[in-house]
């Protein structure tokens, strides 16, 4: 399967349903997958990465999982997090249908599994935990990160995975520089650990 069909709108291939099984110090749930979305035959060695090494997410507020996929981050957050609502934003509308399926199968009713233009306007997020789609391209990726890290709350930070091989350093100095100010929290084999901030001076309009 090419790399552009998990972040596709309407996938191009042809359904093969499938679990997998999320387990952590804290979190064991068996997730549906299917072809056509991100890490359908594995949980994501970054995912995990990141979901191993969080600090704990805020109790309330809202939270967001930038590019959900079938729900690993979002359904983790809303587990430890289950007096805040969680939103799950993926453009896969396969992969949306699959999060909330997760969502209900464990029984985790502050999810809201989204489109991209379905988060209300006035909703800031208390963090953002995501494993961003870096191939869809670094300009589309830029555009993407600056829309929803700028919707951070005051004093909120935002926690990335990204390979290292995949610009994830480059990555880093870009954000910092457009008022982003990112730093390693940490790295493991391939990927970084990137924790951002933002300084709501420097939001586009």
């Amino acid at each position: 399967m090419g790399a552009g069909h998990y972040f596709a709108e309407r996938p191009d291939v042809a359904s093969s349903r499938r679990t997998v099984s999320l387990t952590l110090p804290d979190v064991a749930m068996t997730l549906a997958t299917d072809r056509g979305v991100f890490g359908a035959d594995r949980i994501d060695p970054g995912t995990r990465y990141l979901l191993l090494e969080m600090p704990a997410p805020p109790l309330a507020g809202d939270l967001l999982d930038l590019g959900s996929g079938y729900g690993p981050i979002a359904l983790t957050m809303a587990r430890r997090a289950p007096g805040a609502t969680v939103w799950a934003v993926e453009v896969n509308e396969r992969a949306r249908g699959l999060c909330a399926e997760n969502a209900r199968a464990h029984g985790l009713t502050n999810v809201r599994c989204v489109g991209p233009g379905d988060v209300p306007d006035d909703v800031v997020f208390a963090t953002i935990w995501s494993n961003p789609p870096i191939r869809i391209g670094k300009a589309a990726l830029h555009e993407l990160l600056l829309r929803w890290l700028h919707r951070l709350a005051p004093d909120a930070t935002a926690h990335l995975v990204v390979q290292r091989h995949l610009g994830a350093d480059s990555l880093a100095a870009w954000l910092t520089a457009h008022g982003l100010p990112t730093v390693r929290r940490g790295s493991r084999q391939s990927y970084r650990l990137l924790d951002v901030t933002c300084d709501s001076s420097t939001a586009p309009d």
